[in-house]
């Protein structure tokens, strides 16, 4: 369905808040369809984690050549590069880009940098590799949801981020923003997607395999992402340029 004004006329905030007026009672379809219209130049960034599948399988139905960014930490289970590559053969992904950290030996040469200093493993080998990767782009899709932490209750389908003083601001698309837990499930099982393998091992939400554990019966999602530490997020959102912390997985 076209959209009823040219959606790449004006600035980025612009566009924005007119996209958000026109497809605030449109389905996760709708919004995929139209960000793919009004920013060209755009990816979609997955972890392939446990609710992955959802966001893009909307992709393959709009666009199945939309370029998607995939982190490879070298610190993923096995379970998860091997669920990417299924993935992709079965929903007929052609532009997967698999993103690594250009400076790992120097930077972390025993593998220990996670237990030592969380935060900088995760901006040596998940922010620096995807803020270097969207310097090519003019926008990007993620899967944030709005009940998945008080800083995203207001979140909208589309908003922007400045990357630095001397770049315009970069489009960012929430499909999924106004989706309700039970929604990914549904749509899940409605078109009988492929589940992450560790889910069923008590995942729900899965990141590098050595900051990551099993959550029990009654535990938050999240309980398991660096456990016993007081670090919630990999820091993979920006305001300005800069890491912020916000909510659940991509």
């Amino acid at each position: 369905m076209p959209l009823d004004a040219p959606q790449t006329i004006g600035t980025p905030d612009a566009r924005a808040a007119r996209l958000n007026v026109q497809m605030r009672h449109h389905a996760a379809h709708d919004v995929m369809r139209a960000a793919v219209e009004a920013v060209p130049n755009l990816a979609l960034v997955s972890s392939f984690g446990a609710e992955s599948v959802v966001l893009l399988h909307l992709a393959s139905r709009v666009r199945r050549d939309l370029p998607v960014l995939f982190i490879d930490t070298e610190m993923l289970f096995p379970e998860t590069l091997a669920y990417q590559r299924a993935v992709a053969v079965k929903l007929g992904l052609t532009k997967i880009t698999t993103l690594r950290a250009d400076n790992m030996a120097a930077a972390d040469p025993q593998g220990t940098l996670h237990r030592t200093d969380p935060d900088a493993c995760c901006a040596l080998r998940k922010t620096a590799p995807l803020q270097n990767a969207l310097r090519h782009f003019d926008g990007w899709i993620t899967g944030r949801k709005r009940f998945q932490s008080g800083q995203r209750a207001t979140l909208p389908h589309f908003e922007t981020e400045d990357i630095d003083c001397s770049t315009a601001a970069r489009m960012k698309v929430n499909p999924l923003a106004f989706w309700a837990p039970g929604d990914v499930q549904e749509y899940i099982q409605e078109n009988n997607l492929p589940r992450h393998p560790l889910v069923a091992r008590g995942y729900p939400s899965i990141g590098c395999a050595p900051c990551t554990s099993p959550v029990a019966s009654g535990e938050d999602p999240r309980a398991g992402r660096w456990r016993n530490t007081e670090k919630d997020e990999c820091g993979i959102h920006f305001a300005n340029g800069k890491a912020v912390r916000q909510g659940a997985q991509t």
